[in-house]
């Protein structure tokens, strides 16, 4: 349908907005084009409420895009990137024309799905459906608990909003339920999420497997709806943005019926316009129904730009304000000023690892506990520490004590009740870290890292300070079984780049384990821990457990000797392999005990120090873990032996599974010898 009649048939808008709304759509059509590969119906179909949205409601500043004050945005449907991209530059933010035009090319800051790390202005990374519907609850939850934390008086600082588009494809995705589940029961009412719904996904319309009543299913989640006929009736979409942020008790979905592909004669309303470029007749036609020149490619007119740059004026006038009235907050509240600005900027307290607890040889633990009490000492001196589990806390042993409890009617609560939603927990942690000022925390079951893969590894790709405490890591757990007993889960993990991972041995590695996590600051870390009790390791003659930190190191060997062979663990493991060492030095071997917690903080140390903990002319090396074993074969070289998991488990006591899976202290001292007779 042409523009000119749809317009007619609805509320026609005026000739600026009229003009800046094409802008959108056709340097979305142009950039697509140019690139031959992209989204261009989403962005032509959605670019009004783009439009109203980034000129009229969001608090945003393009001289500054970091400025702690600004609303946030969301774009949910990253593959409507093109909408953001187009947004991002007419409102004056770093991003020039030429990357416009250089859209999904190696190197450009335009890649085909919205990076955090590459564009300025795009607040958190998307493209699989409904992560950032999760990173906004996420982002909304740390908002409210912030302000509830230092907000006083009348000052307004902390009323930061979380709006969104999002699409069909990211109501469908479970994530995106499981978190717009949460936020209706925490009764998130700085979440604004508009719904282009377009009817349109990749293999056709939305019939085809989508039709309930999206409307309904939100307000069964506490959500406040409004629902907007036409797309292009701004009026509509303004006044339903305002209804919008007036509710402050519910989170807000707006349903805009849009036209995918908008003013394309052959392509609207079709899922051809979904995925590839419109082609060059039907850009033609396209343009002429807008009345655009078809030369040149890219047309910005100068009044469209200067309306939309009038953000820049704006936006620097919403700072201003806002530091005043900081700096006025700080006169009347120094120390909260301090508290706030420090945690803003990740500046951990003076020697917040002070009191990190210390545990005596032989006091038998699990990780999980000794981890537990780590926490504790670190909660009381990191008080941006926050987060929970996903309904274990019974079992992970993370509630932070005295914290309080997250909840609608208290968001100054530091433990989170994420209930039986492991990937809305992940994906929201990422949110929370991506807002800034709080360190983030999330615990479940190792084996549930399946549900939560997708949010695990964005977290790595943008390099967010997340601490995720996995605990019941191995057959180790017991009676549960199989369904609950990682095995393929540690080798799966450690392949995601970004990613590090923890598997502590004793009661002193996990409290330094969770030393790491809290100061390491260049990605997620991950703890696994153990269910069952571990002895503590008698260092006297040992390593300290603060070599942890390196990954690797040597934590006994034969005195006097060069070691004929390397026994190499982590975790529980590690106490086989030290009492293998006693039985293969009474047969007359020379033995190196090397405990490997980490193969990514091992793999980040100098080449000399791994060479000196791993040197090259001992290849009679044995690793073993209750595990794949695939990703030890780096470690053991083409001369080693590996003692691992090739199966599932099983349901019995731990003990029981532990000898009927040779994970005993012969079977290791059977192998090591087989090596050494080799």
């Amino acid at each position: 349908m042409a523009v000119k009649k749809h317009a007619e048939q609805t509320l026609e808008y005026a000739e600026l907005d009229r003009l800046c709304i094409s802008t959108i759509r056709t340097l979305a059509i142009d950039a697509v084009e140019r690139a031959n590969s992209g989204h261009p119906g989403m962005p032509m179909g959605a670019a009004a409420m783009g439009y109203v949205l980034w000129t009229r409601f969001l608090r945003h500043n393009p001289s500054n895009p970091r400025w702690p004050g600004r609303d946030r945005f969301v774009l949910s449907a990253g593959h409507g990137s093109m909408l953001l991209y187009a947004l991002l530059y007419l409102t004056g933010y770093d991003l020039p024309l030429d990357e416009i035009k250089r859209f999904r090319q190696l190197g450009s800051r335009t890649p085909g799905h919205p990076e955090n790390w590459h564009t300025s202005g795009v607040e958190t990374t998307t493209g699989p459906l409904g992560q950032g519907f999760a990173n906004g609850v996420g982002m909304a939850m740390a908002a409210k608990h912030t302000a509830s934390c230092f907000e006083r008086d009348d000052f307004a600082l902390f009323d930061w909003r979380v709006f969104g588009i999002v699409s069909d494809g990211d109501l469908m995705e479970g994530v995106a339920s499981e978190a717009a589940s949460l936020a209706g029961h925490l009764g998130l009412g700085n979440i604004i999420y508009l719904y282009d719904d377009n009817h349109v996904t990749i293999d056709g319309g939305t019939e085809l497997a989508f039709s309930e009543d999206v409307g309904k299913r939100f307000e069964a989640y506490g959500w406040h709806t409004e629902a907007v006929a036409d797309g292009n009736n701004i009026g509509a979409i303004h006044q339903a943005l305002t209804r919008a942020c007036a509710e402050r008790g519910r989170p807000s979905l707006i349903r805009v019926r849009t036209h995918i592909g908008y003013g394309s004669p052959h392509r609207q309303d079709s899922s051809e316009a979904h995925g590839k470029a419109l082609g060059k007749e039907e850009v033609k036609l396209t343009k002429g129904n807008y009345d655009w020149p078809l030369e040149p490619e890219f047309y910005v007119p100068e009044r469209a730009l200067a309306e939309f740059r009038r953000c820049v004026e704006r936006g620097n006038k919403l700072e201003a304000d806002w530091r005043a009235r900081f700096a006025r907050y700080a006169q009347s509240y120094p120390d909260l000023a301090r508290r706030y600005e420090a945690a803003l900027s990740g500046k951990l307290p003076q020697d917040w690892d002070a009191a990190l607890p210390e545990f005596s040889a032989g006091e038998v633990m699990a990780t999980r506990q000794s981890g537990s009490k780590a926490m504790a000492m670190v909660s009381q001196r990191v008080k941006n520490l926050f987060g929970g589990a996903a309904d274990l806390n019974e079992s992970t042993l993370t509630k932070i004590k005295d914290g309080g409890e997250f909840a609608r009617d208290n968001f100054s609560g530091r433990n989170v009740h994420f209930g039986v939603r492991e990937h809305a927990m992940c994906a929201a942690l990422n949110g929370v870290a991506l807002f800034g000022g709080l360190i983030p925390f999330g615990a479940s079951f190792l084996i549930f890292t399946d549900y939560c893969r997708p949010s695990l590894r964005l977290a790595a790709m943008m390099r967010l300070h997340v601490i995720y405490v996995f605990t019941h890591d191995s057959i180790g757990l017991g009676e549960d079984g199989p369904t609950h007993q990682p095995v393929e889960h540690l080798a799966s993990l450690r392949a995601i780049p970004g990613m590090t991972v923890i598997r502590p041995a004793d009661a002193n590695e996990a409290v330094e384990a969770w030393r790491v996590a809290i100061s390491h600051r260049s990605g997620p870390v991950l703890l696994a821990l153990t269910r069952q009790g571990l002895p503590t390791i008698d260092r006297t003659s040992a390593a300290p457990a603060s070599e942890l930190a390196r990954g690797a190191y040597v934590l006994s060997e034969t005195a006097g000797r060069k070691s004929d062979v390397i026994l190499l663990a982590s975790g529980s493991e590690l106490h086989l392999v030290l009492a293998a060492k006693d039985d293969l030095e009474r047969q007359g071997a020379a033995v190196r005990v090397v405990s490997m917690p980490s193969f990514e903080l091992f793999e980040a140390q100098p080449e000399s120090y791994r060479q000196s903990v791993l040197p090259k002319d001992i290849t009679r090396r044995l690793a073993v873990e209750a595990g794949s074993p695939q990703c030890w074969h780096q470690w053991v070289g083409t001369y080693g032996d590996i003692i691992g998991m090739t199966g599932y488990g099983a349901s019995a006591p731990y003990k029981d599974l532990m000898k009927h899976f040779n994970f005993t202290t012969e079977h290791v001292v059977a192998r090591a010898l087989k090596l050494l007779n080799s």
